[in-house]
């Protein structure tokens, strides 16, 4: 699934763009309704979880918001410069068995040059950035502290230059 604001000119790419999707409802895997046991055929009357209820979104929602977010306050604060430039969210980084072997850390996020095809991209790393985080509370501030410092390393200067209240809190 893509996410994009055309008019800024960076995108969000949500986590795992290459999940079977069930053709009813466009999510990933079976929907609800195909996975529960309906002896009777009646299924559900509405939705479990209203819009307007906390739960009614996933973990993964909201941390692409977060993410988004950061994407959007640096583009706020640069312009132009960061257009097109890609931010993403994956799960886990890709080479995780591998550091793992190696007993090295596990990275929170990555960024990758520009090609001849695509700009270039900040990928944020959920899981790890969820694990390192100490509460929910600090999250947020954790995944600005991600995108702006690979932000930083892609236009080649200091974080605390790219934005004003960035602060290294891991």
């Amino acid at each position: 699934m893509q996410s994009s604001n055309h008019e800024s000119g960076f995108t969000v790419r949500l986590a795992d763009p290459d999940a079977v999707k069930d053709p009813g409802t466009g999510m990933p895997g079976k929907s609800f309704m195909a996975r529960r046991r309906n002896r009777h055929g009646r299924g559900l009357r509405g939705e479990v979880m209203l819009p307007t209820h906390p739960g009614y979104r996933t973990r993964s929602d909201r941390f692409d918001d977060m993410v988004l977010d950061s994407a959007q306050r640096l583009h706020d604060i640069w312009g132009k410069t960061l257009d097109g430039v890609r931010f993403g969210v994956d799960e886990i980084p890709p080479d995780l068995e591998q550091l793992a072997a190696n007993s090295a850390p596990a990275p929170m996020g990555a960024y990758i040059p520009a090609t001849d095809q695509d700009g270039p991209m900040i990928t944020v790393y959920r899981r790890v950035v969820e694990q390192a985080c100490g509460g929910v509370d600090d999250l947020q501030d954790l995944v600005h502290d991600v995108v702006v410092e690979h932000t930083a390393e892609m236009l080649g200067v200091a974080p605390e230059t790219l934005d004003p209240v960035y602060r290294r809190r891991y």
